[in-house]
């Protein structure tokens, strides 16, 4: 990725309005921020270009799927295997949504959705049976307010270049 990334108020604009709807076409976000559509098309090709939008992706309702349990659980490596090595094994399973490296106490922080209680036992299970796997802590979500939450800029300015 380039070191000098220019990037300004109108490109922190654009990725507000695409992150709060990335199928939102070109023209409404172009009258949103004042440009012409295919000035907007050509600012989010060199953002693509340029590595600031990874990429575009699609939101699904989990508890429409049947995935009403949320938990997070805290994962702690015994100090045999380097955490570089538990991390792939957790990517295998799918009730794995996100998983992060953390410091503190736990080497990792995981997001993880089942269907219910029983379900993140098997699933907190399979994680204690993965070599390098210490010990878990797990917090159970009651309700959650929001997540996944649209990327708005503060109205002072754009963001610092990547």
């Amino acid at each position: 990725m380039q070191a000098n990334i220019q990037f300004d108020e109108v490109d922190a604009g654009i990725l507000t309005a695409l992150s709060a709807d990335s199928r939102r076409s070109y023209a409404d976000v172009a009258s949103e921020v004042g440009l012409s559509t295919a000035a907007v098309h050509e600012r989010v090709k060199k953002m693509v270009e340029r590595g600031v939008i990874e990429r575009f992706s699609l939101r699904v309702d989990p508890a429409r799927l049947g995935l009403h349990f949320t938990a997070f659980v805290a994962i702690r490596n015994d100090g045999g295997v380097h955490c570089r090595e538990v991390a792939p094994r957790l990517r295998e399973l799918p009730e794995v949504l996100e998983l992060h490296s953390v410091a503190g106490e736990y080497d990792f922080l995981a997001k993880i959705r089942t269907t219910h209680a029983r379900a993140l036992e098997d699933v907190l299970y399979a994680i204690k049976a993965i070599p390098g796997v210490a010990r878990t802590i797990s917090t159970v979500v009651l309700n959650t307010e929001f997540e996944e939450r649209p990327l708005r800029w503060p109205a002072t300015g754009a963001p610092p270049a990547p």
